[in-house]
């Protein structure tokens, strides 16, 4: 989010399909091949190397819960933007990022990507274990409010949304109820879902206290985006693939 930098105007709403907030505990594979089978393995193991990090944009989101010390140490990107570093804490990030209007997440049902999917709400796995998933307010990030998600979610202005479809596969009808209104400049408070232990409820925003049914699966939704439960690494990484095992033509 590179608004948070500094870099850029501040950003009214901000919408993130899919995002690794938390970081993701696994690479997604580049394919089935044995070429990939091997860059998979090679780059999981040297994942906090110097190397990987300067050359592999998704290791900067790779986050283990079972090596953390490394994570904090060595991963160039996400402890930084999420001031997971105690004594580099940058008050930027939380101030920039509290002025938002609205922070729209939402979290794919049937994402395989990211694992785990609730990471796109800034849920994780706690500390040394791949068990249970942390609901972001059980988190650290939430509760000190590194980062000012706390601030926000009081305010009314987080709103966790939850469709169906695998990794960025978002129907026409989601985008439009989800994505849309808050492209606009005046955006109006979008239906937000909360998460009760492990039953979900949409509700409306504070101002209008009632209560939705639970969003339902929706079988015949036609995708605009391929979501899909296997990814392909781009033309560009498989070529780092091939360079990473000496494979690369001189």
């Amino acid at each position: 989010m590179i608004f948070c930098l500094g870099m850029m105007k501040q950003v009214k709403n901000f919408i993130s399909l899919g995002g690794p907030h938390a970081g993701t505990a696994s690479v997604p594979l580049c394919g089935s091949g044995f070429l990939c089978l091997i860059a998979d393995k090679l780059i999981k193991s040297e994942i906090y190397s110097d190397y990987i990090q300067a050359h592999l944009a998704p290791s900067g989101y790779l986050k283990l819960p079972n090596d953390i010390p490394h994570y904090l140490e060595k991963c160039r990107f996400l402890p930084k933007l999420n001031n997971e570093l105690p004594h580099e804490r940058n008050s930027t990030y939380k101030e920039r990022f509290t002025r938002l209007q609205n922070l729209v997440l939402i979290m794919f049902e049937h994402d395989t990507v990211l694992i785990p999917k609730e990471t796109s709400w800034f849920g994780y796995y706690p500390n040394g274990a791949f068990k249970p998933v942390d609901r972001p307010q059980e988190t650290k990030l939430y509760s000190e409010d590194w980062i000012g998600l706390k601030t926000l979610d009081d305010a009314g202005k987080v709103h966790y949304v939850n469709v169906s479809g695998g990794h960025l596969g978002i129907s026409k009808e989601d985008m439009k109820k989800h994505v849309v209104p808050f492209l606009k400049d005046e955006a109006p408070m979008a239906d937000s879902i909360e998460t009760h232990g492990s039953h979900r409820k949409v509700k409306l925003n504070r101002k209008r206290n009632q209560e939705l049914p639970l969003l339902q699966e929706k079988e015949s939704s036609q995708l605009i985006l391929d979501g899909s439960s296997s990814y392909h690494w781009p033309p560009s990484v498989q070529s780092f693939f091939n360079e990473l095992l000496g494979l690369a033509e001189a």
